[in-house]
C-alpha cells in the first residue's frame, strides 16, 4: 500500500486524512504467474495498481496465434475502459508472467475517491499520461527497426525486464519467433 502512496504523491498532494480514505478503500491482492487479471469477454469491475511484479497483455489474432501487446511492469496504475463508471469488456487479456502484488479498488470506491478528494481525477490524468508517453515511446521504434535493432532496444528500454519474462513472449512483443530472438541474442553475445 505504502508504494501506491508514494507513487501517487509523486503527482499532487494529499493530506493524511485523504490518505486514510484511499487506504480504507484499497485492498492488497497478489496474483499468481499465469493467473489472470482480466480475461477476453469477461467485465473487468476494478481498478488496480501493479506495485510488484510484471503482467503482460496480449490477444489472438485470426490465425489463432497469441500476441503480446506489451508488458506492464513494477508502479502502474490499471485502468478499464474509457471512463471509470463505465464497465470494461476487454478484448484482450492481462496476465501475471511473474507472481505480483497489486492494490485494487472497486469502481464504486474508486469513483467515491474522484468525488471527495479535491485533484483526485488531475493526480490520476497526470499518472494516464506519463503512462501512455512511455507506452508510445516503448513502441514507436519498433516499427522501423530490423530484428536485432527491435531487441537492443527492447533490452534499453526494459533493462530489468529481459531476464523476467520468457523468451517466448519477448519475441512476440517484438514481432518475430523465438527461434529468431534466440538466434539474434546468441550473435549479440
Amino acid at each position: 500500500m505504502d508504494t501506491f502512496i508514494a507513487y501517487i504523491l509523486q503527482f499532487g498532494n494529499l493530506n493524511n486524512q485523504q490518505i486514510e480514505l484511499i487506504k480504507s478503500r484499497a485492498t492488497e491482492i497478489t496474483l499468481r504467474k499465469d493467473e489472470f487479471y482480466w480475461e477476453a469477454g469477461k467485465t473487468v469491475k476494478q481498478i488496480g495498481f501493479l506495485t510488484e511484479g510484471v503482467l503482460r497483455v496480449y490477444y489472438y489474432n485470426n490465425k489463432g496465434e497469441e500476441i503480446t501487446r506489451y508488458f506492464i511492469d513494477d508502479k502502474h496504475l490499471i485502468l478499464s475502459g474509457n471512463t471509470v463508471e463505465e464497465f470494461y469488456t476487454p478484448s484482450e487479456y492481462l496476465q501475471a508472467i511473474t507472481d505480483c502484488k497489486m492494490v485494487v479498488f472497486s469502481k464504486r470506491d474508486w469513483i467515491d475517491i474522484s468525488e471527495t478528494i479535491i485533484g483526485w481525477d488531475n493526480i490520476v490524468q497526470k499518472i494516464i499520461a506519463k503512462h501512455h508517453t512511455e507506452k508510445i515511446k516503448r513502441r514507436s521504434d519498433l516499427v522501423s527497426q530490423d530484428a536485432t535493432a527491435r531487441y537492443l532496444d527492447f533490452i534499453e528500454k526494459f533493462p530489468t525486464l529481459a531476464n523476467r519474462i520468457p523468451l517466448v513472449y519477448i519475441a512476440s512483443y517484438l514481432g518475430m519467433t523465438a527461434s529468431s530472438l534466440s538466434r539474434i541474442r546468441k550473435n549479440i553475445r
